[in-house]
């Protein structure tokens, strides 16, 4: 299983956060030659680069304002100059910029967050299709949030509204995809144990806890839950499944 994953070519958003790390490192290990992008954390993407390749694997580092559309453009680019190609598209790449009420959000912050959470992904995909459509296909993953079935609290409508406006252009790129063999598909994580929620501005341990404890299985996810159905979408597992949203969130 997952032979067809060695040597794929895989670009991988958000590389150094929790989900991006466990990605890379999981297709690495299957043999895939992987995209470590990044924005700031340029010693994470050295330090995960650098392990990668002290196990063989074959890893590239891209660092990219996802918030800027010249440097969105310049990153499929770059890519596909370093590695000659594109096979998988992960749109990883995500955050919550702010916890506040609706009524104090400023515009600026609201811009941000779909800038990030939708129009990278969006135009993002649009410059892999477009290579993947006159090479054979391939897969664009995109990650969205499991509050997309809940609408999100009052803090937290913004982020996943552009969540949902994620999944429908997943809905929308499988369409279009399918007679190029381009599959696209989106996963829904649930409550996952990485750090990006404690760097939320207004973050609160005790709510969150309460909000744990209403997942059936009574605890949080781990990178590598989320990481293993990723793999198993660009692998040949997928072979037969494109414009679909998958929930991995313990039951919720």
């Amino acid at each position: 299983m997952f032979e067809g994953i060695k040597r794929k070519k895989v670009l991988i958003t958000g590389a150094t956060g929790g989900l991006g790390t466990a990605m890379a490192r999981l297709f690495a290990e299957h043999g895939a030659r992987v995209g470590l992008h990044y924005q700031k954390n340029k010693k994470g993407a050295e330090e995960l680069q650098k392990e990668i390749i002290s196990k063989g694997g074959k890893a590239e580092m891209f660092q990219a304002d996802l918030l800027d559309h010249a440097a969105r453009k310049k990153l499929i680019h770059s890519f596909l100059e370093k590695f000659d190609g594109i096979d998988v598209l992960i749109n990883n790449a995500g955050a919550v910029f702010d916890h506040v009420h609706f009524s104090e959000m400023e515009e600026g912050l609201f811009k941000n967050t779909f800038a990030l959470n939708v129009d990278a992904p969006f135009f993002l995909s649009g410059s892999a299709f477009e290579y993947m459509k006159g090479h054979g296909g391939g897969r664009i993953i995109n990650i969205s949030s499991v509050n997309v079935k809940y609408g999100g609290s009052a803090k937290s409508l913004h982020y996943c509204a552009a969540k949902a406006a994620l999944e429908s252009l997943t809905v929308g790129f499988a369409r279009e995809g399918a007679q190029y063999n381009i599959l696209v598909n989106a996963i829904r994580c649930g409550y996952i144990d990485t750090p990006m929620r404690t760097k939320i501005a207004g973050y609160n341990e005790e709510d969150f806890q309460k909000r744990i404890n209403l997942i059936p299985l009574k605890r949080m996810g781990k990178p590598l839950d989320i990481a293993r159905m990723v793999l198993f979408l660009a692998s040949e597992c997928g072979d037969f499944i494109t414009k679909e949203i998958f929930t991995v969130a313990g039951g919720d």
